[in-house]
């Protein structure tokens, strides 16, 4: 079932020159060299034939307009270049269709929860890790790595899958993620011996190979499959699923995998008990994987998605996509504070079981609620931001405000945690948890407005791989800190890095690029070219507004 676009946005009254997505044009309009000059009205332009006055395109456009044949009229196609210059099209077609696809709830449900099986193998290890350190005879820099393999692989791997996505599609794509995911968990069913450390390796290194055909996903799978209003909240879902995955992770291996070191056999039948249900688990979501994931819906979302599907695939370069992002400054701002907001992020949940016990001892099932705890605030956090951009699109006030209160929630979590009443960890865990973890999709969708027309898997891919650079670094010093100090030391380190990503978020300039075209188009004001057909080499006149012009 779809839903017409003139739902999503404004509608054009019947009979307005706008009522079909373009202009109607006048016959006859002599060949010559496009220009830019001003009309008499203050906002607005119009593109002038060589020759031709702008009294007499005035004229010609404000008068009575000759209704064309569908074959005679011409389409006006967005236009990501200079306003001079030409691009070749098909004469006759219509600005593209929009619609919604029923089918992109599944999908995003699809996603979201094998996102969430492996968020849960990340996270299961460390929450536990004295008693992995016991079942293993290995120490805690060993358990420490079953996590941080996650960030060491994305980095050396998120060009190629990158790449990937953008060449051969977002199904390809999800089956990758779904299906070594599935795999790695079948491998760690093989490791349930306690001299078996490297089999449990194994399998977490085809985890984490996983994850980083998972992590880039969510702004493609919005972008895609979802429509201008719900795309931020669509985002935070799909970040939401890969949160409730670690929060699962804190909660259920303390509970499934109690420390009873005494027994080894009761712990390897507990470990195993744990592994082979999320082998179940993630064989049935890669199932359904195969089944529900489509490319792209029969119509797309959006005018700004409509645009970038109809532009022909020899023009892009994934390279020259590479180094427009790298060149554009905004957005390198804004992959270093992501990086430090999702760095930290990581780094205190890994060492999370460890702090918690290094000031409550005994406390291992109170570690993973609070870790649940964390995470579940965040969720909030990351659908009440997602809901707060589709209302209001204040992209860098949100995420700057968000950062800000995640810095004074860490700083209050570092000068509590020790006050020696567990239940105020759990409160100001949560209130860091709410602000940390709901920055992630802020970080996302930001990203996408301001790089608009490069592909969203590919700013997505960049901003995990600086989060996973930072995460390693933080979890390797934080820890370092928190064996040769304290955990307070290595917390205030983490305060220190966040006041960093505070002022550099300051400095990244808001230029919403997607927003300013999908506004363009549903209140008419599009920023076009004329697109003829190669047997019509004759120019057509087409307004451009000024405020397209600018936000283009």
């Amino acid at each position: 079932m779809t839903r017409p676009d003139d739902e999503e946005g404004a509608e054009v009254a019947s009979g307005h020159r706008l009522s079909n997505g373009y202009l109607p044009v006048p016959r006859g309009s002599p060949a010559g060299e496009a220009s830019v000059e001003p009309l008499s009205e203050p906002t607005a332009s119009c593109l002038l034939l060589a020759g031709d006055s702008p009294a007499a395109a005035s004229a010609a456009l404000s008068g009575p307009q000759t209704v064309l044949a569908p074959e005679e009229e011409t389409h006006a196609r967005l236009l990501p270049m200079g306003a001079r210059e030409e691009t070749p099209g098909a004469e006759g077609a219509p600005l593209p269709r929009t619609a919604l696809s029923a089918r992109r709830f599944v999908v995003l449900l699809i996603f979201s929860l094998y996102s969430l099986v492996n968020a849960f193998q990340w996270i299961q290890y460390s929450i536990i890790s004295n008693v992995f350190e016991g079942f293993y005879s290995v120490s805690s820099l060993h358990i420490d790595w079953l996590s941080m393999v996650y960030m060491l692989a994305y980095v050396p791997l998120i060009f190629p899958a990158t790449w990937l996505l953008d060449t051969r599609g977002l199904r390809l794509t999800a089956l990758l993620g779904s299906g070594l995911n599935c795999l790695g968990a079948w491998v760690k069913c093989g490791s349930v011996q306690q001299h078996l450390f490297w089999v449990t390796m194994l399998g977490q290194c085809l985890c984490s190979v996983a994850q980083v055909f998972i992590l880039g996903l969510p702004s493609r799978i919005a972008s895609v499959w979802f429509g201008p209003k719900e795309v931020s909240t669509a985002c935070a879902t799909a970040v939401l699923g890969n949160q409730l995955g670690t929060a699962v992770g804190f909660l259920l291996p303390p509970v499934l995998v109690p420390n009873t070191q005494n027994n080894t056999d009761l712990l390897a039948y507990n470990i195993s008990v744990m592994f082979y249900g999320t082998s179940a688990v993630a064989t049935l979501l890669c199932i359904l994987t195969v089944i529900v994931f489509k490319e792209k819906p029969p119509y797309p979302p959006s005018q700004a998605q409509a645009a970038l599907q109809d532009s022909p695939p020899e023009e892009y370069s994934y390279l020259k996509s590479i180094r427009n992002l790298f060149t554009n400054i905004p957005f390198v701002l804004l992959l270093i504070t992501y990086g430090i907001m999702t760095g930290a992020f990581y780094s205190v949940s890994t060492l999370l079981n460890q702090m918690i016990l290094a000031y409550y001892q005994g406390e291992e099932v109170n570690a993973g609620r609070i870790g649940l705890t964390l995470v579940v605030a965040g969720m909030v956090g990351s659908i009440l931001c997602g809901l707060w951009l589709d209302h209001t699109k204040t992209y860098k006030q949100t995420t700057l405000i968000v950062y800000i209160l995640s810095f004074i929630g860490m700083v209050v979590f570092t000068f509590t945690l020790d006050l020696e009443y567990i239940i105020i960890v759990f409160v100001t865990g949560g209130i860091l948890g709410f602000f940390m973890t709901g920055y992630l999709p802020l970080g996302f969708e930001f990203a996408v407005e301001i790089t608009y027309p490069e592909s969203e898997g590919t700013s997505s891919g960049l901003l995990n791989a600086a989060a996973q650079v930072f995460g390693i670094l933080f979890t390797l010093a934080q820890g370092r800190l928190t064996l040769a100090y304290s955990p307070r030391a290595g917390n205030i380190f983490l305060c220190v890095w966040m006041f960093v990503g505070i002022i550099l978020t300051a400095l990244i300039k808001s230029d919403l690029r997607r927003y300013n075209i999908n506004i363009g188009l549903t209140n008419g004001e599009i920023k076009a070219v004329p697109v003829d057909s190669p047997m019509d080499q004759k120019p057509r006149a087409v307004i451009l507004p000024k405020q397209s012009e600018s936000s283009i």
